[in-house]
């Protein structure tokens, strides 16, 4: 309540992406926060610099630990995530390591969506398992198997929803309840839906983790990521992860681009989402293509799932065409406006093959144990006029 004995309303989500944080006031009437562009921080006296570098006086002290403009970032994506606090990084796998190097320790077990980024696979299953950590993978769409790979009380549940690339969902209230009850914390990178469309903390989760560079940023620019959690964790990832183990810090230039991105991020989302949905019934009704996955069509095999999970299906679409992998390549090479590119959420719409592209790190078994097959096609569908995107498919696929 506030001081007439008023209940608070919470700020919309746009508000708080455009606002939380910062008052022009504190700067002079700047409508736009400043850019601190700088390594190190001064201190009056000896002492001071003592009480801030103990943790007894909060400072910031040097820049690869916090900054104010990465800090105003930091504090804005915790209000968004629903989350005690932030961490930002100089990517999303640094969010990534830094997280896993804090919280695990050899002899620990993590448990994984069958389903995984390619870098993140690597970094699990050929960095951390070097370390003693066993890493186990089970389907976490199949209810029974989670039950059952819970039983060797995993100290960490990760996964991430939709999956990237074939767009699996994951229920993360579910999830969280049955990791819950077998002492595991639940991290789930929630880069491909962004704190607009789902907000796993609010389900559940412990954890989120964000590479920065896609949706949050939105424009191509930049290389980011964070992570977002308990005050008390976060402080273990800041001193521990960051400080120590990765120090993949985020430059505060990027730090003021992905806060100028989330200004829009609610926008971008629901013309994102708009777009895909045209584009993914487009494909859906063309007879040269086998099957799509976007959540929300009603052919999507977790379509009530998605619906209840996040607020709007996103701008992620993955298919497959009928004549398997040749054909896809001649499709993707034949594309003149839609881009062959890594990453997603940007203005521009990118597409890319993940057998070869971005899951390259898997082999061709581990590929087929993990949904990864051959022809399939990952489409970050972008901000052009929808018909132009439609054109360019259409010419694509008739030639």
């Amino acid at each position: 309540m506030d001081g007439s004995g008023q209940v608070k309303r919470e700020k919309g989500f746009s508000t708080r992406a455009i606002h939380e944080g910062y008052h022009p006031a504190d700067e002079g009437g700047a409508l736009t926060p400043p850019v601190h562009f700088t390594s190190t921080f001064t201190f009056p006296d000896v002492e001071s610099a003592g009480a801030a570098f103990s943790g007894e006086q909060p400072a910031h002290i040097y820049s690869r630990i916090s900054n104010p403009t990465v800090d105003l970032l930091e504090r804005r994506m915790a209000s968004l995530e629903g989350a005690e606090a932030a961490v930002a990084f100089a990517s999303g796998m640094g969010a990534i390591t830094a997280v896993f190097w804090s919280l695990v320790e050899p002899g620990d077990e993590i448990l994984v969506d069958k389903t995984l980024y390619g870098c993140t696979y690597a970094f699990f299953n050929h960095g951390l398992a070097k370390f003693g950590v066993r890493v186990s993978h089970v389907d976490m769409t199949d209810e029974v198997a989670l039950e059952t790979a819970l039983k060797s009380r995993p100290k960490i549940v990760y996964f991430e929803t939709p999956a990237n690339p074939n767009m699996r969902i994951i229920d993360i209230r579910r999830t969280a309840t049955l990791a819950g009850a077998a002492g595991a914390r639940v991290i789930v990178d929630n880069t491909y839906a962004s704190p607009c469309l789902t907000q796993p903390i609010a389900l559940g989760a412990d954890m989120v983790v964000h590479s920065a560079t896609k949706y949050l940023g939105g424009h191509g620019d930049l290389i980011g990521g964070l992570a977002c959690g308990t005050q008390e964790i976060m402080d273990q990832v800041r001193f521990y992860g960051l400080k120590d183990m990765t120090g993949a810090a985020l430059a505060p230039f990027n730090a003021m681009l992905i806060l100028r991105g989330l200004k829009t991020l609610g926008l971008r989302m629901r013309e994102h989402s708009a777009s895909a949905g045209i584009v993914a019934r487009f494909l859906e009704a063309r007879p040269e293509v086998a099957n799509v996955a976007w959540p929300g069509l009603e052919s999507f095999p977790q379509y009530e799932l998605a619906a209840r999970q996040m607020q709007l299906p996103g701008g992620m679409i993955a298919f497959e065409l009928k004549a398997g992998k040749d054909a896809a390549i001649t499709f993707m090479n034949r594309l003149n406006m839609i881009q062959r590119a890594v990453s997603l959420g940007d203005a521009e719409s990118l597409i890319q093959h993940p057998a070869s592209m971005t899951h390259s790190t898997y082999t061709p078994e581990e590929q087929a144990e993990h949904a990864i097959t051959p022809g399939l096609i990952r489409l970050s569908v972008g901000l052009e006029d929808v018909e132009d995107i439609l054109a360019d498919i259409a010419q694509a696929l008739s030639t």
